[in-house]
């Protein structure tokens, strides 16, 4: 027997099998386990003195899903097909031995590792909140493929496990205790053990819901009447959602439908089918290559200084209490940092407090902390308006408003007390660092920390490294955001940084076309068919068309005071006309659209301002229009150096603004397109639409070169 499962009888006779593959963190889902978990059955399935198995973890958590290493290395279907086939068949046999079967689940059980529960009796999980439960197959492109499309609309009915497997999200053991998903919660794993050691003995004869000779699914199969509703709606609902951009989705509503229609085991084979043809969509690929291997890259300190030292903030300060710097305090307090938040009135400081207040309770009534633990996450926030509070702070981030005086001033007043070692950051979205730098008397100290709104739920935070940031300060501020448990993407000092650039690229080219005559409804339109999550005009009334006027202008003074010349973008001129009218964007409730209490809806005098064109353009020329754009974008930051690694700007375009996960970020759209097509679409769309869409030379060269960017 493989030493990735060992086993003990006891004399009760009950089999205790512990999961615990060798050289890894977490189990996984590969030919080893489910090699060593083939005998384990055999073994009980042959040995009359074995009366039931218990199946549990000798590491942290149960079991994390499949090995994607193995799957990212599939070049034919039949390899994907094969592999689900022969894990289930590991599966079937455990499941129909004649004997007891229980999961005994300590940790988190995900994706395969849940396929493996669900292929037990009973599944008993320790009762603590953060353990995660759940089918997250689909935001890597992929379905379950280990029997989850079979077991689960078996288990918990076609709805539920749709959504299941349809979000992908986590689920908590006391949520899937109520839903059915499990059989029952432990105390302390002590008494998880026992407890499912006490399932098997008395259930001698355990079978699974589905083998039993009356078996119905809940709710009904797919061909009942009471589902048939559901069946009619859920692919208008999910192409509503996700625009077909997204095969899986459909891929696991196919499988369950006809899985609902057949017996299991032909049910089973087409899962397998269906989990093939998504192993091999360019969209698996594509987010598998950017949220798996390059965000775990990242997340492993791939953009860190590797000779620095990791280290830890416990005292944090952070001038100005508004939206961002209140979001800054709550997510750090989160943490178990000490906060000092500072700002010019004793009130605005306590309402920066009070936004922490306002998420806490709201997680209290919703069961996910408690009142305790609400008030010491509080407790940790000292508004204040002196700067003397901020003495013995490891770290201060001002997040003032974007104005180089207002950002100079504080910067000096803080560093007038804070400790030599101490860093300052700056949470500018947009003014150079090497810039604000200057008003800094310890430049080597001073880096950007730019953190997207809101901040509570935005999972990134763009380091940017001046011209003078040491290497020690860029370390200090990449652990400071893994503390706070975000994600660091590291660029280099230029205007706009990379997020801000290229997210701009995105709302400009959709104002551009309104002003060329294309409906707003089609503008709109198009950049939800392309997968974004806001289309472009809504997204501008979101960061506000006066924010955008005021940088516009900041820019144009900068590169007058550097002897530049200022290149206005064709979008500038609707903006500054919306700006004179009063239309500055949702904070108004007048901007591309009107706001009310019923919702929001077009301006209909942008009709009047921008009258469409009477022949409009197909629909896959302005989203070829938004997302070409955007990547041409990234490839020259990636080709000025601002860009420091590809996954930076992957992962940076996903989680910053939303660029289409599905195509694994913007560079990789580039990539997966490949180079030289890339540049003869590109070449065409600056034919008709001018010389932003210009191919980038990184990727002419890289199109010449027959290579990808990503290398």
């Amino acid at each position: 027997m493989s030493n990735a499962i060992t086993m003990d009888v006891g004399s009760d006779g009950i089999a205790v099998a512990t999961m615990d593959l060798p050289g890894r963190p977490m189990n996984v889902v590969g030919d080893e386990l489910m090699t060593a978990l083939a005998h384990v059955v055999e073994r009980v399935e042959s040995d009359d003195a074995i009366k039931g198995l218990v199946l549990t973890s000798g590491k942290a958590d149960f079991c994390a899903g499949g090995d994607i290493d193995r799957m990212s290395k599939w070049q034919e279907p039949r390899e994907p097909f094969e592999a689900s086939m022969a894990m289930k068949a590991v599966l079937r046999k455990m499941e129909t031995i004649g004997k007891p079967v229980v999961a005994a689940i300590g940790g988190h059980a995900l994706g395969g590792g849940l396929e493996i529960a669900l292929a037990c009796h009973a599944r008993i999980v320790l009762d603590d909140s953060k353990l995660k439960l759940g089918q997250p197959e689909v935001k890597l492109g992929l379905l379950p493929g280990g029997g989850g499309t079979v077991r689960l609309p078996r288990l918990v009915g076609i709805q539920a496990a749709l959504q299941i497997m349809g979000e992908g999200d986590d689920i908590a053991p006391a949520k899937a205790l109520s839903m059915g998903l499990v059989t029952e919660l432990a105390k302390d794993r002590d008494e998880l053990l026992a407890k499912a050691k006490a399932w098997c003995l008395a259930h001698p004869k355990a079978k699974q819901p589905w083998d039993e000779p009356k078996f119905r699914f809940p709710g009904g199969d797919s061909r009942s009447p009471a589902v048939a509703q559901l069946w009619s709606i859920a692919p208008s609902v999910a192409a509503a959602k996700s625009y077909g951009n997204y095969p899986a989705v459909t891929h696991i509503m196919s499988s369950v439908f006809e899985g609902g229609l057949l017996g299991f085991d032909a049910a089973s084979a087409v899962e397998s089918r269906y989990f093939a043809a998504c192993a091999m969509s360019q969209e698996s690929r594509n987010m598998i290559g950017t949220l798996w291997y390059q965000l775990n890259a990242i997340k492993k300190g791939a953009s860190r200084p590797a000779k620095v030292a990791k280290s830890q903030v416990r005292k944090l300060g952070v001038l100005g209490a508004g939206m961002m710097g209140a979001g800054i305090a709550y997510v750090s307090a989160k943490a178990g940092i000490d906060v000092v938040l500072l700002d010019t009135t004793l009130e605005l400081a306590e309402k920066g407090k009070a936004h922490s207040q306002q998420l806490l309770d709201k997680a209290v009534k919703k069961g996910r902390t408690t009142a305790e633990q609400r008030d010491a996450l509080l407790a940790r926030i000292r508004p204040t308006t002196s700067y003397e509070d901020l003495a013995g702070c490891d770290l201060v981030i001002e997040a003032v408003f974007e104005d180089r005086a207002v950002k100079a001033d504080v910067t000096k007043k803080a560093e007038a007390v804070i400790g030599a070692g101490a860093v300052f950051a700056s949470n500018t979205s947009t003014l150079p660092i090497t810039g604000l730098a200057k008003a800094s008397a310890r430049p080597t100290h001073f880096v950007g920390l730019h953190f997207f709104s809101p901040v509570d739920r935005m999972p990134l935070v763009e380091i940017i490294v001046g011209e003078k940031t040491s290497d020690e300060t860029l370390a200090r501020g990449f652990d400071y955001v893994l503390q706070i448990g975000k994600t660091p993407i590291v660029v280099n000092d230029s205007r706009g940084f990379y997020t801000s650039r290229v997210f701009a690229t995105y709302v400009m080219e959709g104002i551009t076309m309104l002003k060329e005559g294309v409906h707003p409804r089609h503008v709109e339109q198009a950049g939800l068919q392309a997968g974004m999550p806001m289309p472009p005009l809504a997204l501008q009334d979101e960061v506000s068309l006066s924010l955008s006027l005021h940088v516009m202008e900041q820019t144009k003074k900068d590169l007058a005071a550097e002897d530049k010349v200022y290149h206005p973008h064709p979008a500038e001129e609707v903006i500054r006309q919306l700006c004179e009218i009063g239309r500055i964007g949702k904070k108004a409730g007048r901007g591309f659209y009107d706001y009310g209490d019923d919702g929001k809806r077009l301006w209909p005098g942008l009709a009047r301002l921008y009258p469409p064109a009477d022949e409009q353009p197909p629909q896959q020329e302005l989203i070829d229009r938004l997302m070409f754009v955007q990547a041409n974008e990234a490839a020259r930051c990636l080709q000025e150096g601002v860009l420091r690694s590809v996954a930076d700007g992957n992962i940076g375009s996903i989680f910053g603004w939303g660029f289409a996960p599905f195509h694994g970020g913007a560079l990789q759209f580039i990539d997966a397109m490949g180079p030289k097509a890339f540049v003869e679409r590109a070449r065409e769309l600056a034919a008709l639409y001018g010389t932003r869409f210009e191919p980038a030379a990184i990727v002419v060269k890289a199109a010449e070169e027959g290579r990808r960017l990503a290398g």
